[in-house]
């Protein structure tokens, strides 16, 4: 077949990686152009340069809404459209113009966690498994028949960072065998069932500010979900922002009010989190690894040196 690809990042270099190592013919790769917001300044492996290395066509585009886009597409005449992390809109003009439709290759189990980090979010409401699923593409984001699907399950310590690059090993097979199967037309469509669909927002910089009143559990998910390279949840302490880089949940129970410096417990130190707090009902969070906000990383023991005082979600 010919193939023309949207992607965008690691996710799209992988997609790309893959169609350029299948038997079938890249045409044309449109991509955003480089990005200064916090969460696409990582995994940015860039889908131009790969592109221009094996002389494919590339266009480069926030939004896919111009005249000569259109005419380059249809010019291209692909018999499918792959997509993968391309963050706008994709019209019916474009995404109904191959034959075969559009792939689009999302990294959650849909229906559940359409829309933006996926992982980030299934992880910070304690999903068991993650993964990712290759669909056709309809009018309605994510919400198009299912080709293929993979999961991988989610451990006890696992970080975003685990999590990521273990489905992004996934999008190579995928893609592969998801083209195999529409070029023999042996593919089986899966539609989706739309009362278990969830849709979720990009992420921004408040989104990993801590609420102590959450259960600890929560937070220590919060934390494991912001692992470097993403922005570290955080927290305030004496007026300047405090992120954590490891935490756990306490094993004992701890009253008092949420956001409290309560305790030393094991290696770190132990704050009192969740709303059943006050009534003695909660574990607490245990931090151990905490960076300041001039990158210094160190124990918390070191930054948390007497007990008493609060951690607050502002300054």
């Amino acid at each position: 077949m010919r193939v023309a690809m949207f992607g965008y990042q690691t996710w799209g270099h992988r997609t790309l990686q893959a169609l350029l190592d299948s038997e079938h013919e890249v045409v044309l790769v449109v991509t955003h152009p480089k990005s200064d917001h916090a969460y696409e300044k990582i995994w940015s492996d860039s889908v131009a340069e790969l592109a221009e290395a094996h002389g494919v066509p590339v266009l480069l585009r926030n939004r896919p809404d111009d005249e000569e886009l259109m005419i380059r597409l249809k010019e291209a005449a692909p018999d499918l459209l792959v997509a993968n992390n391309w963050r706008t809109w994709i019209p019916p003009e474009i995404f109904n113009l191959p034959r075969h439709g559009t792939l689009n290759v999302h990294d959650s189990l849909l229906p559940a966690y359409a829309g933006f980090s996926p992982l980030i979010w299934a992880l910070i409401n304690g999903e068991k498994e993650v993964g990712v699923t290759a669909h056709m593409m309809d009018d309605e984001l994510d919400a198009g028949d299912i080709v293929l699907q993979r999961a991988i399950p989610v451990g006890d310590r696992d970080t975003v960072t685990d999590l990521f690059h273990r489905t992004v090993d996934l999008i190579a097979p995928i893609v592969t065998e998801s083209l195999d199967l529409i070029a023999s037309g042996k593919v089986v469509y899966t539609p989706q069932d739309r009362s278990r669909a969830s849709f979720f927002h990009k992420r921004s910089i408040e989104d990993s500010n801590i609420d102590w009143t959450w259960p600890a559990e929560d937070i220590e998910r919060l934390v494991r979900a912001q692992s470097d390279p993403y922005p570290n949840a955080f927290t305030h302490y004496k007026g300047s922002r405090v992120r954590l880089t490891k935490a756990s949940v306490s094993s004992g129970i701890y009253g008092g009010t949420p956001g409290r410096i309560f305790i030393r417990e094991g290696d770190g130190v132990v704050i009192v989190a969740g709303a059943e707090a006050r009534r003695g009902r909660s574990h607490g969070l245990v931090i151990e690894r905490v960076r300041t906000e001039d990158g210094t990383e160190l124990p918390a023991t070191d930054l948390f040196r007497t007990m008493g005082g609060y951690l607050t979600s502002r300054a």
